[in-house]
């Protein structure tokens, strides 16, 4: 399969399988890639995802140039403002995060922005190459990583297409750390594992809060922190903390 989902516990494993093809995307794994994420985000029972490629080139070169070009530029297809299998314009409060193990190009680097905790390996690469074909990244880059990144790096990475390496990634911070191959997903999942055990509907609002809050003015981003923030402490979950805290105990939260 292009797009392999594995569910262990509380947490989804997404892996782009295509290594052959430096697990580029063509238009079905896209659509795929979109309802793996759609299934994620409706399932109750899982509360983070980890996303990563195959092998050991490439996290993901993006869209399958080939396949997707000349139907942009005949005019077949129009540019989506929604893009499931890449997040854009897609409401995902849970937390992603992603393994980079290899080059992180194009549409592979257009993911990246759609996750929140990234670990990359110390050969991963990093770049948005589009702009040296004539071409334009149309999965969320121009909106996202000006948001993620200091505003000069973020218009290098766009305007001259080259690629930044994993140390220039960490030091900009695009990405939270660099580890040995042999670490990648087992840093990865210790991430994973900590966010699946802290309150679900604290993560997922936090979350919300702060994709919400982005380009909203101050006083309004403040309201909608106070509101999502009622809502947790309301919650069951609110009160099963505090009293696991004083009996000295590992919650259990339920997400209610």
């Amino acid at each position: 399969m292009p797009i392999d989902y594995v569910k262990r516990d509380r947490i989804g494993l997404v892996t782009i399988n295509r290594p052959e093809a430096l697990n580029c995307l063509n238009l079905s794994d896209l659509e795929e890639l979109g309802r793996v994420w759609l299934d994620f985000i409706g399932d109750e029972e899982l509360r983070v995802a980890v996303l990563t490629g195959a092998g050991d080139r490439a996290f993901s070169t993006g869209a399958d140039l080939k396949e997707l070009i000349p139907r942009l530029s005949s005019g077949e297809i129009r540019v989506p403002q929604t893009m499931p299998g890449f997040l854009k314009n897609v409401d995902c409060f849970k937390p992603i995060i992603a393994a980079v193990n290899g080059a992180c190009l194009a549409g592979g680097m257009e993911i990246l922005q759609a996750t929140d905790i990234r670990v990359a390996v110390e050969e991963a690469t990093f770049g948005l190459a589009e702009v040296k074909w004539g071409l334009f990244p149309t999965a969320g880059s121009t909106v996202r990583l000006t948001r993620q990144i200091p505003f000069a790096w973020a218009m290098e990475i766009l305007l001259t297409g080259d690629p930044i390496t994993a140390d220039q990634a960490l030091s900009i911070g695009l990405i939270n750390r660099v580890v040995p191959r042999e670490k990648l997903m087992e840093t990865a999942m210790v991430y994973a594992e900590k966010l699946a055990r802290n309150g679900p509907l604290a993560v997922q609002a936090i979350k919300e809060a702060v994709l919400r809050a982005y380009d909203a003015p101050t006083a309004q981003a403040y309201y909608l922190e106070a509101f999502l923030a009622q809502g947790v402490f309301l919650s069951e979950d609110a009160r099963e903390g505090p009293r696991a805290f004083v009996e000295k105990r590992k919650p259990e939260f339920k997400g209610k």
